[in-house]
């Protein structure tokens, strides 16, 4: 179990910004923003009934991030981009969780994403309403409720296999808790217990949070390993059965 200190939600989840980009989440109608153009939910995107603006907006976003990293192939940059949008869901969880007690409703008809924009991935959400800020409730929020369905898109449209889309999640929960570190063991903790969930546990070694799988940023043009890749150097050839 997980203590976590407990203080209430402000409006504009003003403690996140200090944390960086990945964590920063701007709320629709908030005094503080100037509101963004129409962008589709998460769940639209999820279930491909996106706004005619993008059409396909998991395919408008895979190919911009392939424009922007020169992609040789498009399964590349759909990691690269699951892997980015799994990073900003955690972080923000993450963020709340330990700097709030809880976290916002975060559900997919509820957060906007900008497919357009660079990175770190641009969300915003409709309003904010608590929730418990504890291993439960933010495995069915995120895990069940983004990172499910997401999946499942890529796995069927970019044949991006499922061990590599759960350690590209568990990669990016990790890097989460990693930069909420200095915050106290809060982080932590919390992350070792969605990490033993059954869709992550096993992604990563226990020991070292070393990868068993590779989300294929070394196949990208001067791409090298990440650090916690599965490789410890950049294959010479380009298996895909290694890839995860």
């Amino acid at each position: 179990m997980v203590l976590l200190l407990v203080v209430d939600l402000d409006p504009d989840l003003m403690a996140l910004r200090p944390l960086g980009g990945f964590f920063v989440l701007r709320t629709l109608g908030s005094p503080a923003e100037a509101s963004p153009p129409a962008l589709p939910t998460l769940a639209q995107v999820y279930e491909n009934r996106p706004p005619d603006v993008y059409g396909n907006t998991m395919t408008f976003r895979v190919r911009k991030v392939a424009g922007a990293l020169h992609a040789p192939e498009p399964r590349i940059a759909a990691s690269i981009a699951h892997l980015g949008l799994a990073a900003r869901l955690w972080s923000v969880a993450l963020g709340c969780a330990v700097l709030y007690g809880h976290i916002p409703d975060l559900s997919p008809h509820r957060l906007h994403w900008d497919p357009d924009a660079s990175a770190p991935d641009d969300l915003w959400l409709d309003t904010v309403q608590p929730l418990p800020g504890d291993a439960a409730t933010i495995t069915e929020v995120v895990l069940h409720g983004h990172l499910e369905p997401l999946a499942a898109r890529l796995h069927a449209e970019y044949r991006l296999a499922t061990g590599l889309l759960w350690g590209n999640a568990s990669s990016a929960l990790a890097g989460a808790a990693r930069q909420l570190g200095h915050r106290g063991t809060g982080a932590r903790e919390l992350a070792a217990e969605l990490l033993a969930h059954p869709l992550l546990a096993g992604t990563l070694d226990s020991t070292t949070l070393r990868r068993r799988s590779c989300c294929l940023y070394y196949r990208l043009p001067g791409g090298g390993v990440c650090g916690d890749c599965c490789f410890t150097r950049a294959p010479r050839s380009s298996p895909r059965g290694a890839s995860g």
